[in-house]
């Protein structure tokens, strides 16, 4: 009984900040393998072990931040932080789950920096080949589930031509806007059912429409801000609060729009870029820390540390705003056919940008012989298949790197 108020009165919170900073810090140290296994360690501790919440209120919340752009584990993560504490525990289950892999990066982010210039490096090298591997997993499980259709695989290809026509944030952003018209308009399917449990928790709806104007209004008047006014500080809030409010269908999506945020303004170079977003999948917790990198290695300042925290805030800063002002409404939305099929063709539309992306910049700076197509290959085999942990195969891409170079050194 006492769990099924808990579900159905979610502002009588029974739990202190303090202790779900305690119990998601637990989780950023040991949640390894990405955005669909965070959510199943997040099932096991908060639905079957403390029962923080029942089976119907967390598919709700899974369903809620599948629904919406960014990274779903730690939007999911937020949702129980608010259920179990309110908005003090949204914030203590974002800060616990995220600085493990947060900190983790930032110091590789000065590794990499103190070793100077790493262009040459086999290892590095390595990174960038299990890049490949990773992305490659990513469209090929997200093709499964997101275009399991010819009208599906057809927008994602579409898209995947227009962001490799347009590489730039204009043509991801079109090809994202493409893919939902056109599914709006062709992709429908079943209606929803009417036995859908209400959403498990609330907030009041005056802090949601607060939210969402602070979203769109940070959305839409950062980029000209940061066009007239002189500060690198505003242009990497403006760059990284775009990429996290524009990425839909998981964490990897948001390599494509953050490369073409850091690379072509020379802020990071290819190869740097590359090499932390490897490194990025052998640390616990979200993806999304990767910003974190970026931020340490940039060349203006400010970089280091507080180039990182900057990054980082900013890129997270639209999930909390949009997961605070779609919670009073999800219920009315996931209800409406038309956003259902919307959505779709916003997915199908997001593998065809991760698609353009495997191309273009990962395959085009890792592969560049038989040996690395052999470690990118086998790396994918492991992930894919073998089901390897992901830190284990970054560091196989780098020690197989690194013989291959010394193999190919002593034959040349």
């Amino acid at each position: 009984m006492a769990q099924a108020e808990t579900a159905a009165h979610p502002t009588q919170h029974r739990g202190s900040p303090f202790e779900v900073l305690r119990v998601f810090l637990r989780l950023g140290l040991t949640s390894f393998g990405g955005p669909v296994a965070h959510l199943g360690y997040f099932r096991a501790e908060f639905v079957e072990r403390r029962r923080w919440l029942n089976e119907a209120a967390y598919a709700d919340i899974v369903a809620l931040c599948q629904f919406l752009p960014g990274p779903a584990s730690s939007q999911t993560g937020i949702s129980i932080g608010i259920l179990r504490a309110g908005l003090p525990g949204a914030l203590c289950a974002w800060l616990g789950f995220t600085t493990p892999s947060a900190v983790a990066m930032v110091l590789f982010g000065y590794g990499v920096a103190a070793a100077g210039n790493l262009t040459d490096s086999a290892w590095l090298h390595g990174l960038k080949i299990v890049a490949v591997a990773v992305v490659a997993q990513a469209v090929w499980g997200m093709s499964r589930n997101l275009c399991p259709d010819r009208e599906r695989a057809t927008i994602a290809v579409a898209a995947a031509m227009v962001a490799l026509a347009i590489p730039s944030a204009p043509g991801q952003i079109g090809a994202i806007a493409g893919g939902a018209l056109i599914g709006r308009a062709l992709l429908r399917g079943p209606p929803p059912s009417p036995d859908l449990h209400p959403l498990a928790m609330y907030l009041p709806r005056r802090w949601s429409v607060i939210a969402l104007a602070v979203f769109f209004a940070l959305l839409l008047g950062l980029p000209p801000l940061a066009g007239a006014v002189p500060s690198h500080t505003l242009a990497l809030v403006a760059s990284f609060y775009r990429s996290g409010a524009l990425v839909f269908g998981g964490g990897h999506v948001v390599l494509p729009l953050l490369q073409s945020s850091v690379v072509p303004p020379g802020w990071v170079t290819n190869d740097t870029f590359l090499a932390g977003y490897g490194a990025a999948q052998a640390v616990p917790g979200p993806l999304f820390t990767f910003a974190a990198y970026l931020g340490t290695v940039m060349g203006p300042p400010p970089n280091g540390w507080l180039g990182g925290l900057i990054c980082v805030v900013a890129i997270f800063a639209p999930s909390f705003l949009l997961l605070i002002g779609a919670l009073p409404f999800w219920d009315t939305l996931r209800r409406r056919p038309g956003v259902q099929s919307a959505l779709r063709g916003v997915n199908a539309a997001v593998v065809g940008l991760l698609l353009a992306a495997l191309y273009r910049p990962v395959w085009r700076s890792a592969v560049f012989g038989p040996a690395d197509f052999a470690i990118a290959i086998l790396a994918f085999l492991l992930l894919t298949f073998w089901a390897a942990p992901p830190w284990l195969v970054v560091i196989f891409g780098a020690v197989a790197a690194s013989v291959a170079s010394v193999i190919a050194s002593s034959n040349g």
